[in-house]
């Protein structure tokens, strides 16, 4: 059955890249505008069974009677996207008028407030939903003279969080994308009307080059896809490593419009691609083997455990191989990726996996070599892991490393020191390393799981270190995630589709990292 998926603000440059991707992938697309033609001829364009309709989202009545209307004649809504915006004004706040502001928020924020509620009355019935607002790096770092426009994008992501902490346990989803600078007619008007230097722009980004609509929409049909089933609350930020670059000076050397920013390069064959997976003995690493094997990897599968890896490895299949190396001794990492380099010759994806946990003592009796063992698994181990990638990945001027965060190490959980120091450590690696090697081809990314159905957490509960009844109540989706969960995650991520991500964290938690009230998240026993 095709989803019914309704897209606001339909004809701007992002909201036409995102009609064509969901009616590509076969969905029925409501597209959504103020004006009529444009839209009419957007929906003539898709194709048959879709649809062009006028709405002014900032008006409760249109809402209310637009969203009557879709109940009418389809019974529900599968998803909405809301795009619709007015872009930012670029004036000093001394030259503020009011009215302009109060425009702002009610087509930016009020509009995606109105439209979410309204879809949600036709999801919840039906068993649930998704929901991915648009909206902008403005909204996570504050940019001068953008008040209102950075102000409405910093409460949508905000709305994001409250309403899927709300409506996890109905099965509505709700998540964000924050684009960075992308190639759009109301950017080019920034540029003619002399308010933006799209040359000085290219220089702030690490990648060298604005964004394009088809890559936001595909981050967007990927929120809104079963991929990202226990992603809900997370914004995820495709801007070109804009966030992670916090030096002095230019973060490229970009010198005018790279061809990748007017359209998708033509990707030349050059072989099956090529992953090493660490921590590949089971449990989530297993997971991701076999999504990747799936996929089409040819997998390096590594783990200190023999056992565990040998049976990933012969449940995939001979075009795999092992490799039994201790991430945390230099010489075992330099030794696999010598392998790796003879029996491959390439390298296009790692995944920084292996992990251990900690003592789940109290802080008074944890020692320090017990902290240090875990910084060393966690951190330095997938930073040799990832120095010896980028050796090997160079070559090619192209590669992906996917770091495996944690909600843990953005909101610790006490006494779990070093874990979650590990973890931020590694996840703040991700942007570093995003922001030194864009321009290289190589884009750098963390998935932060939350807690996770693996072996390891079965353990952990069975010496009673956790309570899983009582994690499930903190979780807004009410459940542990799956690993297959992180799996498809690592998948998009590495793909052509997140061409404009790096420096990013996706989180991927039921929802664990928007909860911030008193109280439990959902009523799970």
């Amino acid at each position: 059955m095709k989803r019914i998926v309704v897209i606001t603000g339909a004809t701007g440059g992002i909201g036409v890249a995102l009609c064509r991707k969901f009616a590509l992938a076969g969905d029925r697309v409501i597209a959504v505008d103020l004006d009529p033609k444009p839209v009419a001829a957007l929906a003539i364009e898709l194709g048959e069974g879709h649809r062009g309709e006028v709405c002014d989202v900032a008006s409760e009545a249109a809402v209310v009677a637009f969203f009557a209307g879709i109940g009418r004649e389809f019974g529900r809504v599968d998803v909405l996207v809301n795009n619709a915006a007015i872009g930012p004004t670029m004036t000093a706040t001394a030259d503020t008028v009011i009215d302009s502001v109060r425009k702002t928020l009610a087509v930016n924020l009020g509009g995606p407030f109105l439209t979410s509620r309204e879809a949600a009355r036709l999801m919840i019935p039906g068993g649930g939903g998704v929901i991915v607002n648009v909206a902008s790096l403005a909204g996570i770092i504050p940019n001068p003279k953008r008040n209102a426009y950075a102000a409405s994008k910093a409460g949508v992501v905000s709305l994001t969080r409250a309403l899927a902490s709300e409506w996890a346990a109905q099965g509505v989803r709700v998540c964000g994308i924050a684009p960075g600078y992308v190639r759009t007619p109301m950017v080019a008007q920034l540029e003619r009307d002399q308010l933006a230097d799209l040359g000085l722009v290219r220089r702030r980004i690490p990648m060298g080059r604005i964004g394009r609509p088809d890559e936001i929409a595909a981050s967007v049909h990927f929120m809104a896809s079963d991929r990202a089933r226990y992603v809900t609350g997370t914004t995820l930020v495709v801007d070109g490593g804009w966030q992670s670059f916090n030096a002095a000076g230019d973060a490229s050397k970009a010198g005018g419009i790279p061809a990748a920013e007017m359209a998708p390069p033509q990707l030349a064959s050059a072989g099956r691609p090529v992953a090493v997976i660490t921590g590949a003995g089971g449990g989530i690493g297993g997971a991701v083997a076999d999504r990747l094997a799936a996929t089409g990897y040819r997998l390096v599968l590594v783990d200190k455990d023999p056992d565990g890896v040998r049976k990933v490895a012969l449940r995939l299949g001979s075009d795999h191989f092992f490799h039994v190396a201790d991430v945390s001794i230099e010489e075992d990492v330099v030794g696999l990726f010598a392998t790796v380099a003879e029996r491959c010759g390439r390298l296009d994806l790692l995944v920084n996996n292996a992990a251990i946990a900690d003592s789940f003592r109290p802080t008074l009796d944890q020692t320090l070599a017990g902290f240090n063992g875990v910084i060393e698994a966690n951190f330095t181990g997938a930073l040799i892991c990832a120095r010896e990638a980028v050796r090997l990945m160079s070559k090619a001027n192209s590669g992906v490393i996917v770091n495996l965060g944690s909600v843990a190490g953005h909101l610790p959980m006490s006494p779990r020191n070093a874990y979650g120091a590990s973890k931020a450590a590694l996840m703040n690696l991700t942007g570093c390393m995003a922001a030194e090697l864009a321009e290289t081809g190589l884009r750098i990314v963390t998935v932060a799981p939350g807690y996770i159905r693996t072996p390891a957490v079965a353990a952990l509960e069975q010496h009673g270190r956790i309570d899983l009844n009582a994690i499930r109540r903190r979780i807004p989706m009410g459940d542990l995630g799956l690993p297959e969960d992180i799996a498809d995650a690592i998948d998009f991520l590495a793909s052509s589709e997140a061409s404009y991500i790096t420096g990013a964290t996706l989180f991927v938690d039921g929802g664990w990292s928007s909860f911030g009230a008193a109280g439990e998240a959902s009523e799970a026993v």
